[in-house]
């Protein structure tokens, strides 16, 4: 998935040093940064002198914001070998090329970028790059285990055109997979580890006829937003979700449907799968009662009043269902929004609601940024301010998870969430 893909900035002041070797991928390194600013990361760039043959330093000076370091001995600096990697929440090296690989295995530090892989304490990703048959070379391949052994994230190049002309494995990773990675490994925490969560996401479509249908402004952006943030967490999703145009999020199964009963069908299935439900699609509480099987034309005598009935409650259903999952459900609402929450929580036997108000400036349906009050049954009320949406998500885990374990500790059932 590509950075753009993201529902919301997902590495928001994260310090990130961008290493870049000497390989003819070098370029792809430009894009890489620019996703990574855009994810909210500040980054510092170190090149080998054999990249600054490929791509100019001012290049990522100037889309960066800070200085390239590329010299252990520049006048005027502090000990770069040892300030940035003290510094940094994570350290990415794209391209990689062999050289790099083995040097960083056995240990050599002859310039900037190696020796400071020897001070570093933090997260390492690497993404390797190079041609003809050197990926599968039995040395580079030992050590990238070796380097693995130790932790070191290693994102695999892929097969294609390489620079030669040959085909082979050893094209650099896609910007995506790379960024997936760094979201990965610097995941605040795996606190859901062993966890099976399905996640409900976006509008449901109740047709009218073939071409027409009932729907709402749900964008899907907060379901898919939570499925990505469950998943970081070491949790494993479904994510169910009806008609949206976000991508699809990489590593997650997912889901389509059209219409309420359709969504109702493949939750009921899927609910014994899962210990925890985290119901946050928009459901459309109604449908026509007899959709027409042909398009209904404007010319001749038309319907002037058009029929409808209630949907299933997807939510008391589930609710009615579950054994042991834990049960969380969204109330997007525009007036009285803690007491309509708090009746819905009641109603529908809820363990926790997110109650936001969708008409607040900046919020709501189509936004990437949300606000809300986690309310529990116990009515212990959190409100969080306007935030992205990832980071609303990973605030709305947080609150599930310790229900789970006053659960666990109490020896009671577990929770299914829903919502919006």
């Amino acid at each position: 998935m590509k950075s753009s893909d993201s529902i919301g900035p997902t590495l928001i002041g994260k310090r990130i040093v961008l290493g870049v070797t000497g390989s003819i991928a070098a370029y792809k390194a430009v894009a890489l940064l620019r996703s990574l600013i855009r994810e909210g990361a500040v980054v510092h760039v170190v090149m080998t002198h054999s990249a600054t043959k490929f791509v100019t330093a001012l290049t990522f000076e100037v889309l960066s914001g800070h200085p390239v370091s590329t010299d252990m001995f520049e006048a005027h600096q502090e000990m770069k070998h040892l300030s940035l990697p003290a510094q940094a929440d994570a350290i990415i090296i794209a391209p990689a090329t062999a050289h790099c690989l083995a040097k960083a295995a056995l240990g050599l530090g002859d310039n900037l970028l190696s020796t400071m892989l020897l001070t570093s304490q933090c997260p390492l990703i690497m993404a390797p790059a190079m041609d003809g048959g050197m990926w599968t070379h039995p040395s580079v391949q030992e050590h990238v285990n070796t380097l693995r052994a130790r932790g070191t994230v290693i994102v695999t190049p892929e097969l294609g055109p390489l620079a030669s002309g040959q085909i082979g494995q050893g094209r650099l990773a896609a910007e995506g997979r790379i960024l997936e990675a760094v979201q990965v490994a610097l995941a605040p925490q795996r606190d859901w580890q062993g966890h099976r969560v399905l996640v409900s996401a976006g509008p449901t479509q109740e047709p009218i006829d073939p071409v027409r249908f009932i729907s709402n402004r749900s964008s899907g952006k907060m379901g898919y937003a939570v499925a990505e943030a469950a998943q970081a967490r070491g949790a494993q999703v479904v994510l169910v979700t009806g008609p949206t145009a976000l991508p699809t999020p990489r590593g997650i199964e997912v889901v389509a449907v059209a219409t309420a009963e359709e969504m109702l069908q493949v939750l009921s299935m899927r609910l014994a799968w899962s210990t925890t439900v985290i119901m946050a699609a928009a459901v459309a509480d109604f449908r026509p009662t007899h959709p027409a099987s042909q398009k209904i034309k404007k010319q001749g005598q038309i319907a002037e009043t058009l029929n409808l009935e209630r949907t299933t409650d997807i939510l008391a259903s589930l609710s009615a269902q579950r054994t042991t999952q834990l049960l969380v459900g969204f109330a997007a609402e525009t007036s009285d929004l803690i007491a309509h929450a708090q009746a819905k929580l009641t109603a529908k036997g809820l363990d926790l609601i997110v109650a936001n108000d969708v008409t607040r400036e900046g919020a709501g349906f189509g936004s990437d940024q949300n606000a809300a009050t986690l309310i529990d049954r116990q009515g212990i009320m959190t409100e969080l301010p306007l935030m992205p949406k990832r980071a609303l998500a990973d605030a709305i885990l947080s609150r599930a998870h310790e229900l789970f374990r006053a659960r666990q500790s109490s020896q009671t059932p577990t929770t299914v969430m829903g919502g919006r």
